[in-house]
């Protein structure tokens, strides 16, 4: 491989990093009514981001994605710990099914994959959620166990549903984008 073709690869890579950034963080404005909550499609693009382009690159851009959304949307320095939180779900998606992608046709044990990766990803962030609200309730706003609990527990139905919507989007996606995106070499290894 030339150095320019090595150049040209990386700036290829970069830019592809780039654009899943921006899509992990437009995805946080994608919202719609759901049985009175709301879905959001960005747990779909973290598992995505681990998807396309591997568990450590999809973690730094769902994460820095999101983290810049958290930032903007005024919520501070608890962007640090979405980073971490919607970077799992990448992480996790990625390491379970990232290198089955890089094969050029899909079989159907392969399609399953995508569904538990996509499934894995969207519990660590339930998890990670849940655990996140216990420490702030506690430890942070101050609220004895039993509010905290019940703080939990609201925003669980809304977190499952949005993980439901992430298990179910994201490997479809994922079937429709694996041929072109192969061709393209962004699959490749």
């Amino acid at each position: 491989m030339s150095t320019r073709t090595r150049g040209m690869d990386k700036t290829y890579r970069l830019t592809c990093y780039g654009l899943m950034t921006a899509l992990a963080f437009v995805a946080n404005y994608i919202r719609f009514p759901f049985l009175g909550s709301q879905i959001t499609v960005s747990n779909t693009l973290c598992a995505l981001c681990g998807m396309i382009l591997g568990p450590w690159a999809g973690f730094v851009t769902a994460g820095i994605g999101n983290f810049l959304f958290d930032l903007i949307a005024g919520y501070g320095l608890e962007g640090l710990i979405t980073l971490v939180s919607k970077g799992a779900v990448a992480l996790v998606a990625g390491l379970i099914c990232y290198r089955t992608l890089t094969k050029a046709r899909l079989t159907q044990s392969d399609r399953v994959r995508l569904f538990l990766a996509a499934a894995a990803g969207a519990l660590t962030y339930v998890v990670l959620y849940m655990l996140k609200t216990f420490i702030m309730g506690l430890w942070v706003k101050g609220l004895n166990m039993d509010a905290t609990l019940v703080s939990m527990g609201s925003k669980l139905p809304a977190s499952l549903i949005n993980a439901v919507f992430a298990t179910i989007v994201a490997p479809l996606l994922m079937n429709a984008l694996h041929l072109p995106l192969h061709k393209l070499g962004v699959l490749s290894e």
